[in-house]
């Protein structure tokens, strides 16, 4: 029972309603004892008044009174004169003396725990007010054993009916606990394990229903985690059926752009000079498809190949991109302007920055055609003691929000309509093989830069995890 939470919470209830008993014990004890005197003393009282109707009385009668009245003398003090209005033999001599005519609070509890401690016989005199004006004082002499006694009863009468209503609350509230709060965490935790056994199935997924606002909360949150992970779960299957078909896409697409490579190796031998100029830009365009078709093929192993890090002239793939882009372009009024320093020469795997720059330039072509408005692409390199940087920036529309939002996240990132996400995230990973970082720089109604930055340490080269 200790483990669970409806026992702790009976346990804990039990404890602390009878430590709210035992602080209640205490002044009622003292209660109690003041009105045990009290009542010897109005006893007394009456008890005199049959001396007051008659002077003299038989002493069987005065015995029987005192007897009555539990005490073993009477004064009485009226008119500023005390007077011994019964009298018995004291069988010891006083002990204390308790006036409950100012007395405290305090001082009543204080004489009441004092009186319960002492188990010893003791005679005590009693001084308090009369009843009805009937004199200035009355004080009486007791023994204080049979208080004790009737005392310790009262005290075991509260115990026992302070367990019973302890008892009988700790009970209800477990009853409440179980059925308001340990059933409806029971509930979610049995929403949790069966979704845990088919997180695909959106159908386990758990419809808040809690009265309880903090239980209602973390359904809700529970809810939205499920959602999220379910969604996930969907999307990364679609991704694996994604690549087989890729797969078999690149396999057969291989075989054709190898066929294609044979017979452009043959219109290199052309005399035509339109033809003998665009025959090498069509070579390298499909040898480019056919290493990616291969890549693509080893795909497998989910993650890129670590670059192949050789120096080459950048300037180079950017003008292959941009007369590729110019091609793309046709009648759209986009034109292209390349910032890069003469000889400026880099290290990195040229393919897969060509990847990564042209991915970049067609984004922003791409965006600056769909706004059927004039535009200009510009692509800028530098370098400085510890990196290489490449800069595109179009004067497009810029970025929707949601795609800012999502950047580099696969299928939601896209920053064209229809766009998918995956070249921006693919960039990014392809990038950080290298050991550097693409970055947004701006993005507004002016139009948009990205930034690469390459280090010129190759110490943090690794696979691509894409």
């Amino acid at each position: 029972m200790m483990n669970s939470l409806s026992g702790r919470f009976l346990i804990l209830t039990t404890v602390f309603v009878m430590l709210a008993e035992i602080l209640i014990f205490v002044p009622s004890v003292a209660r109690f004892r003041e009105d045990y005197l009290l009542l010897r003393l109005e006893r007394a009282q009456i008890a005199s008044l049959a001396l007051l109707a008659d002077d003299m009385i038989e002493a069987d009668l005065e015995t029987e009174l005192l007897a009555s009245a539990g005490v073993f003398n009477v004064v009485l003090r009226r008119d500023e004169v005390s007077q011994l209005m019964l009298n018995s033999p004291i069988p010891s001599p006083i002990d204390r003396t308790f006036d409950l005519r100012d007395a405290t609070a305090w001082t009543l509890i204080r004489d009441a725990m004092s009186r319960l401690v002492d188990s010893e016989e003791r005679i005590v005199r009693v001084i308090g007010q009369p009843l009805r004006d009937g004199g200035l004082l009355i004080e009486v002499t007791m023994e204080t054993m049979p208080l004790r006694a009737a005392m310790i009863d009262y005290g075991r009468n509260i115990l026992v009916l302070s367990a019973v209503i302890s008892i009988f609350t700790a009970v209800l509230l477990f009853l409440a606990v179980r059925r308001f709060l340990v059933g409806p965490i029971r509930g979610v935790v049995d929403h949790m394990q069966s979704y845990a056994a088919a997180p695909e199935d959106a159908r386990r997924i758990i419809q808040p229903a809690a009265g309880v606002t903090e239980l209602r909360e973390a359904e809700e949150a529970l809810q939205s985690m499920q959602n999220q992970l379910t969604g996930a779960l969907k999307q990364k299957e679609r991704l694996a059926q994604l690549g087989g078909a890729v797969a078999k896409v690149s396999h057969d697409l291989r075989n054709i752009l190898t066929s294609a490579q044979l017979f452009t190796d043959r219109i290199e031998a052309s005399d035509d000079p339109l033809v003998a100029r665009l025959a090498p830009k069509l070579v390298n365009s499909i040898t480019r498809a056919v290493h990616l078709c291969e890549s693509t093929l080893a795909f497998g192993k989910a993650e890129e190949p670590a670059p192949s890090l050789d120096r080459f002239a950048v300037a180079g793939i950017v003008s292959d991109i941009i007369d590729s882009e110019r091609l793309a372009v046709a009648e759209h009024d986009v034109s292209f302007s390349e910032d890069i320093p003469a000889g400026l020469v880099l290290r990195a795997d040229s393919e897969q920055l060509y990847r990564v720059i042209g991915n970049l330039v067609r984004n922003a072509r791409q965006a600056i055609v769909a706004t059927k408005k004039p535009g200009e692409i510009c692509v800028a390199a530098g370098e400085d003691d510890t990196h290489w940087e490449i800069t595109v920036t179009d004067t497009g529309p810029g970025l929707p929000k949601r795609a800012q939002e999502h950047l580099f996240t696969p299928f939601q990132g896209g920053v064209s309509k229809g766009g998918t996400g995956l070249g921006l995230a693919i960039a990014q990973e392809l990038i950080r093989g290298h050991g550097g970082d693409l970055t947004l720089n701006r993005t507004d109604e002016t139009g948009t830069q990205f930034c690469i930055l390459l280090p010129k340490s190759d110490a943090t080269l690794e696979p691509v995890e894409v």
